[in-house]
């Protein structure tokens, strides 16, 4: 066990707040999980993650001794896997080849090899972020994709590319390409999806609307455009660019309009495709576009478009056939 007494200078501050920058090692999945089974408390009673800390106030902490590092340990960093290939890397990004399987940051369960944590022991080992010469910043991902699809994600090595590459993010000044393969054949061999998504973020499912739903005032719009690059036994082989980028978007875009991702199991029932050994869905995060922006630091990125290798995609050879 762990006491902290707080101070003036964490008085009037979140609980939340005063742990995550008290105890970096500390996952906020991790954080909130402790908080809710009493292991985290203050004054020896049951906390609340957004409470309010007094001068005076004491903070117990019944948590693995590993989290309550001020400055990470050698060992810590050693024992993360580094599982993710390395598309593109600079001074300032580093473009990750995800597996399919790996979750971009911890959930619930607390999971800690994440692509976040590996890119944090990456980073670490080549003695390019050095965590005790930091006073807040950590290495950051700046886009995030479903655990089961394999692809580029970016990662941010400093504060002012995570800034600079968030906003270009958000006035879609990155295109982001994904290769997938769905049943049956699409009616027009290219074209554009238009709707509406709604997340049930209890279940982690969404539902796809034609129109803007009644009663659903958080329901998203949202774009998918597409190209048909290809044929496979089942369907066809599309290329899906996210005009908007919401959660589960092209899975669930695509179930709605009667072709679901071959394997995907949320969205449609795949019984069939399992025997057939796919596992979860075919989609893949494969090519990314920086185009023109706003003047910054990373303008040498602009017009670049950065591809992975494809050869894990089972129907590649299928690519060509039947292409608009």
């Amino acid at each position: 066990m762990k006491i902290i007494e707080i101070k003036q200078n964490d008085a009037g501050r979140r609980l939340d707040k005063v742990l995550t920058a008290a105890f970096p090692l500390l996952p906020k999945s991790m954080m909130y999980k402790y908080i809710r089974l009493k292991k985290i408390k203050v004054n020896r009673k049951r906390a609340e993650i957004g409470q309010i800390l007094n001068v005076g106030d004491t903070v117990e902490l019944f948590i693995k001794e590993e989290f309550m590092e001020k400055e990470p340990r050698n060992d810590f960093f050693k024992n993360i896997r580094v599982n993710f290939g390395v598309i593109y890397e600079d001074e300032n990004i580093l473009l990750c080849d995800k597996p399919s399987g790996l979750l971009c940051h911890s959930d619930t369960a607390g999971e800690q090899n994440t692509l976040i944590e590996g890119v944090k022991a990456y980073l670490w080992q080549k003695g390019e972020w050095v965590p005790e010469e930091e006073n807040s910043f950590a290495p950051a991902l700046c886009n995030r994709i479903d655990r089961n699809t394999a692809g580029i994600v970016i990662a941010a090595k400093n504060a002012a590319t995570l800034r600079v590459m968030n906003e270009k993010i958000k006035k879609r000044a990155v295109a982001k390409f994904y290769l997938l393969a769905v049943h049956g054949n699409m009616e027009k061999k290219a074209g554009e999806l238009d709707g509406y998504i709604w997340k049930d973020a209890k279940n982690n499912k969404v539902t796809v609307y034609e129109h803007e739903p009644r009663g659903k005032h958080d329901a998203k719009h949202i774009v998918t455009r597409y190209r048909v690059v290809g044929k496979h036994p089942m369907g066809d082989i599309l290329e899906a660019e996210l005009v908007t980028g919401r959660t589960h978007q092209i899975r669930a875009h695509f179930a709605s309009v009667g072709h679901p991702l071959v394997g995907d199991g949320k969205y449609a029932v795949n019984r069939e495709d399992r025997k057939m050994g796919f596992e979860s869905q075919e989609l893949y995060s494969y090519k990314l576009t920086f185009l023109s922006d706003e003047p910054s630091h990373l303008d040498y990125l602009e017009g670049k478009t950065f591809t992975r290798d494809i050869s894990d995609f089972p129907f590649a050879d299928g690519i060509g056939k039947g292409k608009v």
